[in-house]
């Protein structure tokens, strides 16, 4: 079982969007993927995302997709939450992933907004109820217009709020006005999903994030999370302002990029990147390293 859930938090507070490991020649490192879920929630995750964008779900198969969150769940799945990443702009694949990943086990899913073709709002609101319909999963919608090229409005949100099984959403919105009120109007648990805005997004109703730089500074994110809670504003502050340059020089070019690099520098599994993903340029390596010290990342 997963650990306990509430309303107010159904996949716990700390969230990282794992990378998938391969193997030297491209394949799937699935001992690499278990030890890393372990790395991760031994660091202080409630949860891990699985197949979402950090983890290169654009270019894994549907059958890969399914060996990973199995084998994350062997590795954690009874000390976290794992949640399958289901999001594609085809709502019949993502109906086919939903069930899989509900087949194996899975806690949850994650379903981003279908990007490229641009649905309207009403063909969203069909989009997400199929797939909250597919399965019996509490489902975190995922709102990031700047890949998807279409945001999910805030009338949007709250109709989908009404929906039992649509418990949460992961807001890479970058507008604080908009999360705002759509926080204030439905009853969705909010998750930062913009890791330079995980502390002005509390002040504002969020209840926890789910993060890329979670693969190096969980115990920090914790820490500030929990001093937030707390009343502890100038602590609260005091952490995120340590972590700017992690939060910058982690997404200086695409995060799953950037992670990789990082967990190989620390020696954890990671591997290489599939086109068309590549990974870093040596300068590229040696600003990540000065990024990553100056934020205070061991390496």
């Amino acid at each position: 079982m997963a650990p306990t859930s509430t309303p107010q938090t159904p996949f716990g507070r700390v969230l990282t969007a794992m990378v998938t490991p391969f193997r030297a020649d491209g394949a799937l490192d699935l001992d690499g993927a278990q030890r890393l879920a372990v790395h991760l929630v031994d660091a202080g995750n409630d949860g891990l995302i699985i197949n979402g964008t950090t983890g290169e779900s654009p270019t894994t198969s549907d059958a890969e997709k399914t060996e990973l969150v199995r084998a994350v769940l062997e590795a954690v799945g009874d000390r976290a939450h794992v949640v399958a990443g289901v999001g594609t702009n085809d709502t019949r694949h993502s109906l086919e992933l939903a069930r899989a990943a509900e087949g194996v086990g899975a806690h949850g899913l994650l379903a981003v907004t279908p990007y490229y073709n641009k649905p309207p709002q009403e063909g969203l609101l069909r989009h997400f109820t199929a797939i909250a319909d597919s399965t019996e999963l509490p489902v975190m919608l995922y709102d990031i217009p700047g890949r998807s090229g279409v945001p999910i409005n805030t009338e949007t949100l709250v109709r989908l709020s009404e929906h039992p099984r649509i418990v949460a959403n992961k807001d890479a919105k970058g507008d604080l006005g908009r999360a705002s009120w759509a926080i204030a109007r439905s009853s969705l648990a909010w998750y930062s999903g913009d890791d330079m805005l995980n502390l002005p997004l509390l002040s504002v109703g969020a209840i926890g994030f789910v993060s890329v730089v979670g693969h190096v500074v969980t115990p920090e994110l914790r820490a500030m999370l929990d001093a937030h809670i707390n009343g502890d504003v100038h602590k609260a502050t005091e952490i995120h302002q340590k972590l700017l340059p992690v939060f910058t020089g982690m997404f200086r070019t695409q995060g799953v990029i950037t992670t990789k690099a990082a967990l190989t520098l620390q020696g954890l599994p990671a591997g290489p990147l599939r086109l068309p993903m590549v990974e870093l340029a040596p300068e590229e390596i040696h600003q990540l390293k000065i990024d990553l010290a100056a934020g205070g990342v061991q390496l």
